[in-house]
């Protein structure tokens, strides 16, 4: 009598699972617009209220030529980028049990998060345009021309990708979608402890001390050069490592509660 050898099912690779996983999670933020455009409209709404509000107060209280309009857009990119992912997807996934069934099949785990990271990263490289866009209608353009726009557009890439590991890590070790929408709350103190509003040289006490320690500070210090003085090397290297910094806590973060929800089932 002959033994039948059970069927298993056979790996379809990673780069495979990759693109899988990366274009479901376009198709769902299409059809989810709802959830992408406010994060959109709030920081291109807040570039104009802040313009009308506080330019003429704050150039006229710094040396002339300084330009508010330009010493904002990082400010408006940032807001635009951060807190962008799938993390809510994620959720449902969890609460339908469909990451379960996904788990019981051969895709590769790591990929569950980086095909969701990868249609973060076109959502976030298309959120900046419209950002880039109004401020070349405002009249604000780069001192370092075109590359130095594409350099500022990767600078505030890398910071919303490197955030959306926090979202991903409470939505995996929470399963809560209240959770995940606070998600954006985490980025307050990086918002506001920083040079968001006026020079770090104008800032006292604590303020400016803490504005030391924030990453934020050092993401627009090197898109501000990129606008506003030229190439500062210095600066632009400090931008990018502010985001490699928070994307390894960040990361760290995420695929550990992914290994954790894995180890569970």
């Amino acid at each position: 009598m002959s033994t039948q050898q059970p069927l298993l099912a056979r790996r379809a690779g990673f780069a495979r699972d990759l693109s899988s996983i990366a274009l479901r999670a376009l198709r769902l933020t299409r059809r989810d617009a709802e959830a992408v455009i406010p994060g959109l409209v709030v920081p291109l709404f807040f570039l104009m209220i802040n313009i009308g509000s506080l330019q003429s107060f704050v150039e006229g209280n710094l040396p002339a030529g300084f330009d508010f309009k330009a010493f904002q857009l990082p400010v408006s990119i940032i807001f635009a980028v951060t807190g962008i992912s799938r993390a809510g997807s994620l959720v449902i996934d969890v609460q339908d049990g469909y990451l379960d069934r996904l788990l019981l099949t051969p895709v590769s785990r790591s990929t569950l998060l980086l095909g969701l990271m990868m249609a973060d990263l076109a959502v976030i490289a298309l959120m900046c345009v419209p950002v880039v866009i109004l401020g070349a209608v405002l009249g604000v353009w780069f001192e370092t021309g075109v590359l130095g726009m594409l350099v500022f557009l990767a600078i505030g890439i890398s910071w919303g990708l490197a955030f959306t590991g926090f979202p991903y890590a409470i939505a995996l070790k929470t399963g809560n979608p209240i959770a995940v929408n606070n998600a954006f709350l985490l980025f307050f103190p990086f918002a506001f402890l920083t040079t968001a509003y006026v020079p770090q040289e104008q800032m006292t006490g604590w303020l400016a001390t803490m504005a030391d320690w924030n990453p934020v500070t050092y993401l627009l210090a090197g898109m501000r050069a990129l606008l506003m003085t030229g190439w500062d090397g210095a600066a632009i290297l400090q931008a990018f490592l502010a985001s490699a910094v928070m994307a390894a806590i960040s990361f760290t973060l995420a695929f550990t509660a992914l290994r954790g929800r894995v180890r569970h089932k």
